[in-house]
């Protein structure tokens, strides 16, 4: 999502090392639609479609240089056929299919997310957030890692988190 011709998020890569993690927390399966949303590069989505088998992967970006640098990196690893690529504001993009959502965006950006992944996550739908919570949304698990910058992640799920 843009302000004008400013990014509302910037451009942090996820630390590699997460990754298995934030995997392993959402426990993806053959039947899921994972989405990451301000994909970046493509490196959770891509690690995702060469760990498990789920049945769909979206990388969402607004930035057309980052998605083509994610595409050209998918294809490298042999899985850009098995990932879906769009170039879109994450809020203007329907998420009525997703079971699985990574988002390492701001605590003021998950704010404003709420209302669309209540309207549109099916029950049950699993959301992992690195460093920036979900305000107002309790998670059902928080990790927390001992060294580096990035360092906690948050488990919710639909249906469980958002009931007040």
């Amino acid at each position: 999502m843009t302000l004008g011709s400013n990014p509302l998020v910037p451009y942090v890569p996820t630390r590699p090392e997460l990754i298995p993690r934030i995997l392993e927390l959402l426990e993806l399966r053959e039947d899921d639609v994972f989405y990451d949303l301000g994909c970046g590069d493509g490196r959770v989505v891509i690690e995702a479609v060469k760990k498990t088998r789920v049945k769909k992967a979206v990388c969402v970006e607004t930035r057309e240089d980052l998605l083509k640098e994610a595409r050209m990196k998918a294809e490298e690893e042999g899985v850009a056929d098995r990932i879906e690529f769009v170039n879109n504001d994450f809020f203007k993009t329907p998420l009525k299919d997703a079971t699985a959502v990574y988002m390492y965006l701001l605590t003021s950006v998950n704010e404003s997310l709420k209302p669309k992944l209540a309207r549109e996550l099916r029950e049950g739908a699993r959301i992992v957030t690195l460093d920036f919570p979900i305000p107002g949304w309790k998670p059902v698990k928080v990790e927390t890692a001992t060294t580096g910058w990035q360092r906690s992640l948050y488990l919710y799920v639909k249906g469980v988190s958002d009931r007040g």
